[in-house]
């Protein structure tokens, strides 16, 4: 899109940092006197003449073929050209001036009264009474100044970059430039009338006029950078004119700073007249895929969708690209409907998309004033050597694939968001999808991350709606696996420009701008984000702020047009955002780049309780959680005559052991008698002998029990008690079978009669990790005696000992409201357990916390004075 120059006349410089703007009069006098030759020239068809850099078609890219009217259509690129010369040796041309034009929005209402509607209505209530999460966000680990509008010109700066193993590379309008990753420049800022040079005079790329909405991306795949922006020529008053081109360089080595090969795509040569506008690209493995919103004048026309020969782009070869249009509502078509701006996924961590697996491309649909609930999405299969097998979305008008079903939303387009002292407000671009859109193949669960600004009341303010969706095996879903609409516990700020990122650990995270009027903040650039085992529908580790804004934009509305959120390929787990803000107020707008990273994350693991069995009330319960977003794969043992062997040598063990497991809601879903007889029913639908013996975790007795499940997310419980009511010690446990998954065993409990000497309730747990796991141990007791638990011969004064695995004491206590400093255990806890939100209701109950390193664990249970009687030990995880 066309942006507002703020720039003063200089002098051609060497550098854009130290300014480089054309006189805008001179301009416009010279243009005024080369108007006619100019047209003429357009008109002859002489502007497009042959060159020198024309690709010639070669092997895997198939000659151009004649187009149809439905596609696809085979494009042959202009280049490549191939240019050794370094970036920091290229000569300096300066960008051309920008001539503010408005977003193009194709079905915004401007000045459209608002009616509310009952859709709308319950929409806010949606709003209601969420509660603000405590923030547990990382704060950056590093930020640093990116391009000015000293080194880049235009309102806005459509911000953008990208990092790869050694280098940053970011974007604004006019220019980029590369950054080691402690943000030392490592260039000036090039400008793409600089860079696209080499392409020579054929095309607008190569004649000076590079006019903006550029994108960078790193190639994981090949190792290498992509660098791209659009143009086209303008005439003497900022009007758009033919031909329109993208220009894309592709570095030959992986040094960003290096040479690079250049190409250069017509939007469509069919129709030369149509303009391709905020254009978005994608990597997959057989392309880099492109979309832009097509206009003819100020006429949305459809989108271009476009695929570019990856393969043969790499190694700098003569190249075609593959494209089909869908044309919009406007031209009586129905594939696209009033969706706009199709975004192509990408996808950085995790496994690369199947062998054949077509491209992802989502949309919304750019109503504004109407209550929405679909998400469209299309899949593109392209054949580079035979173009005609190549497909996009369904039938000749190529409609969408999918209508994803969503919870409703109402977009956010138009100038809206406010700003700390003055009355300029800024545009949210809410009337589309943002990108990028993420694909990750995590464990073979393949999933696309996606977001964008929505209005969270019929007034504002705005938040980030953002979603997870499902495409294993390339078919879309029904619905999303989860979604939310962002507001921080809606406190009021507005929030847009959102961008995401999934690491390699299935954390999210998304990057956006931030304002209030109402709270007195300039905008900023703040993120939030998820972990995998967080619930469902929440960016439950709150918000953290990368950069405070120091001032309002008041020159003009345009703020964005987009930001960027990667993840380092180096790791697999930094993630990078890059953003605009003012630093102050009176000045001119800045960008920032930050980095950040969720902590490493610990978990609770196999866990186990040893506790004398009874019978009625008094029966062994252990509870466990399952908490994340896949089911966990657990074997559940229950073991008694192993006990007596040696080497535990334990008296009084129960004999036949037999075990239950019910589900959070009390339902019996599975159990069993003899682990070498399966109990088919419940949630067991076939013989588990087997899987139990190759799990590694089958009993050493065979009247002992064992059951493999596959549990979602949620509480369960396994009760062991002994056949025809017999009585002795027992041993419950859980083991995870599936450290693949995001899942994990959490907040374990054990209920038992606690009695003396070597019947003593014992509670056993792992610690998994590489970083300390902060968790509170309880024992409790007298609580159990009172309602809604009512159970009788509750222990009335439970002491708790932790252990390590080497057997060593490491803490105690009697009663939580007196700390017993020694082993680990140096400062008063009292006031730390009361805001863990896990303080016992009975003072005689005893509570420890512990920051507990990688290892095995033990909790013991007994009674002050050898006293008897039913407890709880319970341990939760506080991180």
């Amino acid at each position: 899109m066309k942006k507002k120059s703020t720039s003063q006349s200089a002098p051609a410089r060497r550098s854009l940092g130290e300014g480089g703007f054309f006189n805008l009069r001179v301009l416009i006098a010279s243009v005024f006197c080369l108007a006619s030759v100019f047209i003429a020239l357009v008109g002859a068809g002489l502007y497009l003449g042959s060159s020198k850099a024309q690709a010639q078609p070669g092997p895997g890219s198939a000659a151009p073929a004649a187009n149809s009217a439905n596609g696809p259509d085979v494009v042959q690129l202009v280049g490549p050209v191939r240019s050794d010369q370094h970036l920091k040796d290229l000569p300096y041309i300066p960008p051309g001036p920008q001539i503010l034009k408005p977003l193009r929005k194709p079905y915004e209402k401007r000045g459209a009264s608002r009616s509310q509607t009952p859709g709308l209505a319950q929409f806010e209530s949606l709003i209601n009474g969420m509660l603000q999460p405590a923030p547990t966000m990382p704060s950056p680990l590093l930020t640093f100044n990116g391009i000015s509008l000293i080194g880049g010109a235009g309102i806005p700066p459509d911000t953008n970059g990208d990092v790869g193993p050694n280098h940053y590379v970011q974007s604004v309008n006019s220019a980029f430039r590369v950054f080691d990753k402690s943000g030392k420049p490592l260039t000036p800022a090039i400008t793409f009338n600089s860079f696209f040079a080499p392409l020579g005079k054929s095309t607008p790329c190569g004649a000076g006029e590079n006019l903006g909405d550029p994108i960078v991306f790193y190639d994981q795949l090949a190792d290498r950078w992509v660098i791209t922006d659009f143009a086209n020529p303008q005439d003497f008053i900022g009007r758009d004119m033919p031909p329109f081109f993208e220009c894309i360089g592709v570095s030959q080595t992986p040094d960003p700073t290096g040479a690079y090969f250049r190409y250069a795509l017509q939007t469509d040569p069919a129709d030369p007249e149509l303009f391709g506008d905020y254009p978005k690209f994608g990597l997959w493995q057989d392309a880099y895929y492109l979309t832009t919103n097509l206009f003819r004048g100020r006429s949305f026309e459809g989108v271009r969708v476009y695929a570019l020969d990856r393969a043969r782009m790499i190694v700098g070869g003569p190249t075609n690209a593959v494209g089909f249009t869908i044309l919009s509502s406007n031209r009586n078509r129905t594939g696209l409907g009033h969706a706009t701006t199709l975004i192509p996924a990408t996808f950085r961590t995790g496994d690369p998309p199947p062998a054949g697996q077509p491209e992802f491309l989502l949309a919304v649909n750019a109503d504004d004033d109407r209550i929405l609930s679909g998400v469209k999405g299309w899949l593109f299969h392209v054949d580079f050597v035979t173009p005609a097998n190549s497909t996009l979305g369904v039938g000749a008008t190529h409609d969408p694939n999918a209508l994803i079903t969503v919870s409703p939303f109402l977009n956010a387009p138009g100038e809206r968001v406010p700003q700390r002292g003055t009355v300029q407000q800024l545009d949210t671009v809410g009337d589309r999808m943002m990108t990028p859109v993420v694909y990750q193949n995590r464990n073979g669960t393949e999933s696309l991350w996606a977001d964008k600004t929505v209005f969270l009341t019929y007034n504002g303010p705005t938040g980030i709606r953002w979603y997870q969706f499902d495409v294993t095996g390339g078919t879309f879903p029904d619905t999303p696996v989860q979604q939310q609409d962002w507001s921080n516990g809606n406190d009021g700020l507005w929030r847009w420009m959102p961008s995401i990122a999934v690491d390699a650990n299935g954390n999210a995270a998304i990057g956006y701008s931030v304002s209030s009027q109402d709270q007195s903040i300039f905008p900023g650039i703040r993120y939030a984000g998820r972990r995998p085992t967080d619930p469902l529908n929440d960016l439950s580790q709150g918000e953290a702020i990368m950069t405070v804004g120091r001032g309002s934009q008041t020159s003009d509305d345009r703020w964005g047009d987009y930001t960027m959120t990667t993840i380092d390929p180096s790791d697999g787990l930094s993630f990078w955002h890059t953003n605009e803000y003012y630093r102050a107020e009176n000045e001119n707008w800045f960008t920032r780049v930050g980095k950040f990273q969720f902590g490493p994350m610990s978990t609770l693991g196999n866990i186990s309780a040893r506790a004398f069995v009874q019978t009625g009330d008094n029966v062994m319960i252990g509870g466990f959680m399952v908490q994340g977003t896949e089911p966990k794969r657990v074997i559940i043992r229950a073991i008694g005559p192993e006990l007596s062997a040696p080497p535990f040598n334990i008296p009084n063990a129960l004999a036949n052991p037999t075990l239950e497991l019910h589900d959070g809601t009390g339902a019996l879903i599975a159990s069993n008698n003899t682990w070498l007889h399966t109990i088919i029913g419940g949630i067991i639908t076939s013989n588990q002998v087997g899987e139990i013996q190759a799990s590694g975790h089958a009993p050493g007795d065979p009247r002992e029990s064992a059951i493999i499940a596959d549990l979602p997310a949620g509480n369960y419980t396994a009760i062991v008690s002994g056949v025809n009511n017999t009585t002795g010690v027992a041993l419950v446990e859980v083991y995870g079978l599936s450290p693949e998954t995001d899942s994990i065993l959490g907040n374990i409990s054990a209920r038992s009669f606690v009695q003396t000497g070597d019947n003593v309730m014992i509670g056993g747990f792992m610690v998994q990790g590489t970083v300390p796991e902060r968790v509170i141990i309880r024992a409790i007791g007298p609580e159990l005696s009172a309602p809604p638990f009512n159970i009788p011969n509750a222990l009335a004064n439970p002491t708790l000992e932790l252990h390590d695995g080497m057997g060593a004491l490491i803490a105690s206590n009697n009663t939580w409201l007196h700390t017993i400093i020694g082993g680990i255990i140096t400062s008063n806890q009292v006031g730390e357990i009361q805001a863990s939100g896990h303080a016992p209701g009975d003072p005689r109950e005893s509570a420890i916390i512990a920051d507990l390193p990688a290892g095995n664990y033990t909790a013991i249970v007994r009674g002050v004075n050898n006293t008897t009687g039913v407890a709880l030990v319970e341990v939760y995880n506080l991180q």
